[in-house]
């Protein structure tokens, strides 16, 4: 603290009870003005003067009639003082609260952008590889002597054995029609059975155990065991 403010603190109790000149009551003013400490020591100070009054024989405190401040003034000067320290209170508080705001808005900012992290950065499960497609192999039907049948069988390799589509045309003869598979060992099998049909065309799926590798020929024959047409693979 400065020698001033001391000298002019030490003015403090001649300012309330009006012992102070013109001159030092407006330097007192002003510093007043400006000086928290000295404001707060006046505003503690503020009830002396009327305790003064109210002690039973005390002696008369002689002051200059223009010289001793009014209470209005001291009321006035105080009110001043309070007001000021009101808006004090009120800037620190509304600077705290903007800090505050600000540390939820850098919280908040970097919550959501872990958040958003987290859900860019999920793995995306690897796609499904696609089942290997099966081999298959189309074979055309030759018409055996007498037989005007015509077609093919498309043949689709399985892990059981196969599969045979047919697709024939001018089936002659009583049914059932049979369409059998064989192998070069002479293995043969029944793939699929069938009735008539009006036109003398079918479509059949039928499936034999023997593996497509190993399959020489498919036949339809009738229901005497004439064969009709065969496809040959091998």
């Amino acid at each position: 603290m400065s020698a001033d403010h001391d000298d002019l603190r030490r003015l403090l109790g001649g300012y309330l009870l009006g012992g102070l000149d013109d001159t030092d009551t407006d330097r007192l003013d002003a510093h007043l003005l400006h000086c928290d400490e000295c404001r707060a020591e006046l505003d503690r100070l503020a009830p002396v003067p009327e305790l003064l009054r109210s002690l039973e024989n005390a002696p008369p405190v002689a002051v200059a009639a223009g010289t001793r401040p009014s209470p209005a003034r001291i009321e006035s000067l105080l009110g001043r003082m309070r007001a000021e320290r009101t808006r004090d209170r009120r800037r620190t508080l509304g600077r705290r609260l903007a800090a505050v705001a600000a540390a939820v808005l850098l919280v908040a900012g970097a919550v959501g952008f872990i958040v958003s992290r987290d859900q860019d950065e999920t793995p995306v499960p690897p796609p499904i590889a696609a089942a290997p497609s099966q081999p298959l192999i189309t074979a055309v039907f030759e018409p055996s002597d007498g037989s005007g049948l015509a077609g093919q069988a498309v043949l689709t390799g399985k892990t059981w054995g196969v599969s045979i589509d047919l697709q024939v045309s001018k089936l002659s003869g009583a049914g059932p029609f049979v369409c059998r598979v064989s192998n070069a060992d002479g293995q043969v099998e029944q793939a699929a059975i069938w009735g008539p049909t009006p036109s003398g065309n079918a479509k059949v799926t039928g499936a034999s155990s023997i593996q497509l590798r190993n399959v020489s020929a498919v036949a339809v024959a009738d229901t005497e065991g004439h064969v009709l047409g065969t496809a040959h693979l091998n």
